[in-house]
């Protein structure tokens, strides 16, 4: 009997030990690999028992298992969450979420958004404000068509992450509207103060800047009803009269780092109805908290804070950010740009956490 009982025990325990193994495998590896979907490039991050190797892409080097096979649930299937990137953004920089993400259990999707990414800024701005949210929902149908995530996720709930402009894909995709006429109002009355975002990568154009501080001064203090009527049309969400202003109602939960807020209209905040979870920086030169994330906190009753880090600015939220690169952006911005020292990798890494325990209770 005694024999039989140390046998079950080494059994029992070389079974602990393999899940153990498989548990681990499932935190520390991330795989990687590109899809397309009508010629915009889509970047899978996921859980992978393939170990990660190092990756160099140009200055970026990512920790990955490239084209690795996917590491099936152990229970249920894997919930899938769509990064937006900021202006000119790209994969890469957001890899340190989405590998925290992928570690945390989530499939992870990058869409390029058209025209407005690290290769092309032909949109970039109000135009591709229009048009991001749908390439989020193209994203979805690219992967639940995808035949090696199919039969492993769940896309009937779907989170969306929002970094800078990626922050207007993400509330959109909540059901918020946002108005150029808004933009306008806020740009003519408070364009020194919030000069970051009002004359966003005119760093190195001076007579761009001159151009555009003249056309805002020009609506100050204009009234609204004779204002050109394409200002005030509302984008985004849905109407007032839809009980859900979702316009893709898959989307389930909603993070947002250092959003752009301004825009968007007081009531249409208001009718948000799913969760959505900000992540806030104080020292953010390019979009003023006050005038952005507040006011998105304001209006939003199902808005919460998540994190707030007070030393952090506006392009801190991006892992890996090459220094190279940093500089390049902030020589491009009116005001801030460069990374602050006082925010630590250590800082960003808990804020990360953060939101993978929100889409991990939300989703």
């Amino acid at each position: 009997m005694t024999s039989l009982l140390k046998a079950l025990c080494r059994l029992a325990c070389t079974v602990t030990l393999t899940m153990a193994s498989a548990s681990q495998a499932q935190v520390t590896s991330v795989g990687m690999r590109q899809i397309q979907s009508g010629g915009m490039p889509i970047t899978l991050v996921y859980p992978t028992a393939v170990p990660s190797q190092p990756l160099t892409q140009g200055p970026f080097t990512l920790q990955v298992a490239s084209n690795a096979q996917p590491l099936p649930a152990a229970t249920g299937k894997r919930s899938l969450i769509v990064l937006s990137h900021g202006t000119a953004g790209s994969a890469h920089s957001d890899h340190a979420l989405a590998a925290t993400l992928a570690r945390a259990g989530f499939v992870v999707a990058q869409p390029e958004h058209r025209g407005d990414n690290w290769q092309e800024l032909s949109k970039a701005g109000p135009e591709s404000w229009k048009t991001r949210p749908q390439d989020v929902s193209e994203t979805i149908d690219a992967v639940a068509r995808d035949p090696a995530l199919a039969s492993l996720m769940d896309t009937r709930r779907v989170g969306v992450h929002g970094m800078s402009a990626g922050g207007v894909t993400g509330l959109v995709l909540a059901g918020a509207q946002w108005r150029m006429l808004n933009l306008i109002q806020h740009c003519a009355q408070n364009l020194d103060e919030d000069i970051g975002f009002c004359l966003n990568g005119m760093g190195q154009r001076p007579e761009l800047q001159t151009q555009r501080r003249r056309q805002f001064e020009m609506a100050r203090g204009a009234p609204e009803q004779y204002m050109p009527a394409n200002l005030k049309v509302a984008h985004g969400g849905l109407s007032v009269e839809a009980s859900d202003p979702r316009p893709d109602p898959r989307i389930a939960a909603v993070s947002l780092a250092v959003p752009v807020g301004v825009i968007f209209t007081p009531e249409s905040l208001a009718r948000i109805r799913i969760p959505v979870g900000l992540s806030t920086a104080g020292k953010d030169g390019v979009l003023l908290p006050r005038f952005h994330s507040q006011h998105v906190l304001k209006h939003c009753t199902s808005c919460t804070t998540l994190s707030d880090h007070p030393q952090a600015g506006h392009f801190d939220w991006l892992s890996p950010w090459p220094e190279s690169i940093a500089q390049t952006v902030a020589a491009t911005q009116t005001r801030g740009g460069m990374p602050n020292p006082a925010f630590t990798d250590e800082d960003r890494q808990k804020a990360f956490d953060q939101m993978a325990l929100f889409f991990k209770q939300k989703l």
